[in-house]
């Protein structure tokens, strides 16, 4: 079954939008991989809404060329599918790392993060960051960690200057 130019255009379009769009862009080589296996990957990475999408080379090539990002050529050999992470740029790398762990035939080839070219040593660090909710309340305690103290500073000179105001009323009450 042939695929006819528009079809071609269409894809194009859909993958070029799609890197475009993404936060975080992983290519993978799926060969070896059962049904069952691809199967719970897309399952796993749909749960996290990641879009897996498996791509012919030659077009995911042009998509690429048209966005600039010539950078990937070297990823579009053999089979290949893309995982795109629209909302959180961290999700595919943390989905796929685990599978690739599992299964051991997926292989992760690299990809961008915010447009900037990632190899699969970086997509594995990037798989081990904490989650997005448990960096933002590492960084909201590093700004409060200050204001908690000048806090704890402000309320013991208050402490004390109640404290000075009691004894110098007792003083006073004694000596009337």
């Amino acid at each position: 079954m042939s695929v006819t130019k528009l079809e071609k255009k269409q894809v194009i379009a859909e993958v070029k939008d799609d890197l475009s769009q993404a936060k975080a862009a992983i290519v993978t080589d799926y060969r070896g991989l059962n049904v069952e296996q691809i199967t719970t990957l897309r399952r796993a990475l749909r749960a996290e809404n990641v879009k897996y999408v498996v791509v012919k080379n030659t077009l995911a090539r042009i998509a690429a060329h048209e966005l600039g990002y010539e950078v990937l050529d070297d990823y579009f050999e053999g089979p290949t599918a893309i995982a795109y992470g629209f909302d959180d740029p961290v999700a595919p790398a943390k989905v796929l790392t685990k599978y690739a762990k599992e299964f051991d035939k997926l292989e992760l080839k690299g990809g961008l993060l915010e447009g900037v070219l990632i190899d699969p040593a970086r997509i594995k660090l990037l798989a081990d960051l904490p989650p997005r909710e448990v960096l933002l309340a590492q960084v909201a305690g590093t700004f409060a960690s200050p204001m908690t103290a000048f806090a704890g500073v402000a309320q013991g000179v208050l402490r004390k200057f109640v404290g000075t105001l009691d004894a110098v009323r007792e003083q006073r009450a004694t000596e009337a």
